[in-house]
């Protein structure tokens, strides 16, 4: 079954039928002509010959910075629905933190490999930049805000300060372990949320009661060890995630800390993990599958109607307070 017999069962010409399987415009009393031969026949046009013909590949590339991140999966979700809906698919691309694979994966889609991105950022180099500007096919940006492009992003810096508030409701000695601040929302933002809390309440952060740590639970656990040894005071600590503050956690159990009563707690993220450990984690929830879902609605809208007008999103949170804190 091809394209021509479709036309002729149908009554109709090829060009009919062209513009009917492309979304042209095509008369009501026509349009169900072809749908019933189509049911009837169960005819399914050839993807490659729609690609050809339309110039459109109907997959977005999806940038991501680790696929067993349960934050990155929660956005995946959103963003899977939302163009699964649409008639899209998603191309997947694990660069596990690496600047040269999002360099490599942008470099690979911005010339019409996809029909556009979601680039869900961490960092932005100049080399980012660039390639970005060279881009011929949408691009949204989810995770972060740059100027320029349609974004959908947290508010690192008002939940930081929040649950850094809560902390100081207890606490005397608060310690921080962040991110490295080239990250602008979970480092830079975090920190400086964490900053104006301490600032307002005039509690003193000296440089000694402040780490960085990488995303993970073993550098939680790592860092840790070096604040207690460095501050052996502190009774509460900031972790930019929840990973950090679940192996911050494991840490002070293995030295006999109790948790809360010696040394309060909070993380970021509102991640399974946290619910599981004992003491449950204070936290905050950032809606991540929803902020999927509103970064492939962007690129959609983009795609569909050729809207040029940037968008902004900045999404809200909740802070989840469990028996990590007082």
């Amino acid at each position: 079954m091809n394209i021509n017999e479709i036309a002729k069962l149908s009554g109709v010409s090829r060009a009919t039928v062209s513009r009917y399987l492309n979304d042209g415009y095509v008369s009501e009393e026509k349009k169900e002509k072809i749908r019933k031969v189509i049911e009837e026949t169960g005819y399914q046009p050839s993807s490659q010959a729609q690609m050809l013909r339309t110039k459109k590949t109907r997959l977005v590339g999806v940038i991501l910075p680790k696929i067993n991140s349960d934050t990155v999966s929660r956005m995946v979700a959103g963003i899977s629905d939302v163009l699964a809906k649409n008639g899209y698919q998603l191309l997947l691309a694990n660069t596990n933190n690496s600047v040269e694979e999002e360099l490599k994966y942008l470099n690979l889609f911005k010339d019409n490999q996809v029909d556009g991105i979601v680039f869900i950022a961490t960092i932005f180099t100049a080399r980012h930049k660039k390639l970005l500007k060279e881009c011929r096919v949408p691009v949204v940006i989810l995770g972060q805000h740059l100027d320029g492009y349609s974004c959908v992003y947290h508010d690192d810096f008002h939940a930081s300060r929040e649950v850094t508030q809560l902390l100081l409701e207890k606490g005397r000695t608060v310690g921080f372990i962040g991110v490295t601040t080239k990250d602008e929302a979970a480092g830079l933002g975090r920190k400086k949320g964490f900053e104006a809390a301490m600032k307002k309440a005039g509690n003193v952060c000296r440089p000694e009661q402040m780490a960085e740590a990488k995303f993970s639970i073993e550098s939680g656990y790592e860092k840790m060890k070096e604040l207690l040894e460095a501050v052996p005071q502190v009774d509460s600590v900031f972790c930019a995630t929840d990973n950090i503050a679940i192996g911050a956690m494991s840490y002070l159990k293995e030295i006999g800390k109790s948790i809360p009563q010696d040394i309060q707690l909070v993380g970021i993220g509102d991640t399974p993990l946290g619910k599981l450990v004992t003491p449950s984690l204070t936290t905050v929830h950032f809606y991540y599958k929803t902020s999927g879902m509103e970064a492939a609605s962007m690129l959609v809208d983009i795609l569909e109607t050729d809207r040029t007008v940037n968008k902004e999103l900045k999404m809200g949170f909740e802070v989840i307070r469990k028996n990590s804190t007082r």
